[in-house]
């Protein structure tokens, strides 16, 4: 390490992996503090608006319009991220968020709680952008490690977040105190972005262009990419430009990603998004009906998984120098491991069985989660990372509008049915991917030859 700091010409270059490195820590520490606040209040929405006089029916329908803005925002706003650079819109994304949380701690009437959801239905996509700005800043090579480490900060702040909430809750107006400490995080998270060092990252890095370090930062100096990103990312003007502009901009860019040959890809992941959401759709029901087990082990379980997702985002290092980083062999592998143990679930004899399947499903869709996101920016290229982020958030969408549909109605027939049809549906995935391995495998070689 001191024999490469000292042939980039000092300690003044020395010192930008180490601000690189910051800057992808800082990013970890808002993925965790953005789950963290959101966690702590939504478990609690369906008490309080219920407490405010709203039917089961009216309830639904706030929920469902939500779901809706989500669908239809995060393309356009991921796409404006890709205009307008990552500081802007994540810093917009994070204080529309915070108002919105704000509003909903200030919310006594049902009125006033479904205008508190509209603000943060379009901009809450803080995660995505985030994931967007981490593809800039890092090479290829190191994206499913550093996605996997922030996918993992994020779930522990998943994790924490309900128990937090749920402590609040029992103390008088738990869940207005609750909404304003969750709008004060969203806050503290806008200031961490408004601190980054955005310009001094990014001239360092031109120091260091074509230089080899350990770092994530050195690394990304061997993208041919990269430094287009980085630039597109921290010093994008575009912000100053005619919103008609912006808009016919985003236009623009969303009709040649609908024009592309990413039609597979996104058909992948609308598939396994499916398949898990129908697994988990009548998890506790189905182990009540199937083996007489009461929801509160239903839950133990639950949470027992997540613990195991976040250390499956961990060992995306390991798995992926395993694998020589060839992403989609670890996505083949990874979604025909989930539609196994999915089958085991769905023809599981015991507990143990299902305890055994929710242990490893847990690693096996994490790791495909970060591994159709690294494909994803692979194949469609790091210059529309946001838009790319955006489209799969809304395939994603789309599959938890249809899952409790499909659920619905595979659970007339049996238990059993939900998981058995999640098992065709992966099934499917894995047909999909063999049929265009050629092309995941050509862009994996690319890929590595320009590492």
């Amino acid at each position: 390490m001191e024999e490469e700091e000292e042939e980039d010409g000092g300690p003044g270059a020395a010192g930008a992996p180490e601000r690189s490195g910051r800057f992808v820590r800082c990013l970890y520490v808002v993925g965790f503090l953005d789950l963290f606040g959101v966690s702590m209040v939504v478990p609690l929405m369906n008490l309080h608006i219920k407490s405010l006089g709203a039917s089961h029916t009216v309830a639904g329908i706030i929920g469902s319009l939500y779901g809706v803005m989500q669908l239809f925002s995060s393309t356009f706003v991921g796409c404006w991220s890709d205009i307008v650079g990552r500081q802007y819109s994540l810093l917009a994304c994070i204080l529309l968020s915070a108002l919105g949380y704000f509003l909903l701690g200030t919310s006594t009437t049902v009125l006033l709680f479904a205008i508190s959801r509209v603000p943060v239905g379009i901009f809450k996509h803080t995660l995505s952008i985030s994931k967007a700005l981490l593809s800039d800043l890092v090479s290829e090579r190191d994206r499913p490690l550093v996605m996997g480490r922030f996918n993992a900060a994020s779930s522990v702040g998943f994790i924490l977040g309900p128990v937090v909430g749920g402590y609040l809750a029992e103390s008088e107006g738990g869940f207005y105190q609750t909404s304003f400490i969750c709008a004060s995080i969203f806050l503290l998270n806008g200031g961490l972005v408004w601190m980054l060092p955005w310009n001094e990252n990014t001239g360092n890095r031109e120091h260091h262009q074509g230089k080899g370090t350990n770092s994530l930062a050195a690394k990304a100096n061997h993208d041919p990419h990269f430094k287009s990103a980085a630039n597109r990312a921290v010093t994008n003007n575009n912000v100053f430009q005619s919103p008609w502009i912006q808009v016919a901009t985003v236009l623009k860019k969303i009709k040649e990603i609908a024009c592309s040959n990413l039609w597979d890809i996104f058909l992948v992941r609308f598939l396994m998004s499916v398949a898990i959401l129908l697994y988990y759709s009548n998890f506790t029901l189905a182990l009540e009906e199937r083996f007489g087990v009461k929801p509160l082990f239903s839950g133990y379980l639950t949470s027992y998984s997540s613990a195991l997702g976040v250390l499956a985002g961990c060992l995306l290092g390991p798995i992926t120098r395993l694998y020589q980083h060839n992403t989609y062999r670890v996505l083949l592998h990874s979604s025909t491991f989930t539609c196994m143990l999915i089958l085991l679930y769905a023809s599981a004899l015991n507990i143990w069985m299902v305890i055994l399947s929710s242990t490893f499903l847990a690693f096996s869709t994490t790791i495909g989660r970060t591994c159709i996101i690294d494909l994803e920016l692979t194949i469609g290229g790091n210059e529309a990372s946001g838009t790319l982020l955006g489209v799969g958030q809304s395939v994603t969408s789309v599959g938890r509008i249809i899952a409790p549909l499909l659920s619905g109605i595979a659970q007339e027939f049996s238990p059993c049915g939900p998981p058995s049809l999640a098992v065709g549906l992966a099934l499917v995935a894995i047909l999909i991917m063999n049929a265009n391995k050629q092309k995941y495998c050509s862009h994996g070689n690319v890929k590595l030859k320009n590492q």
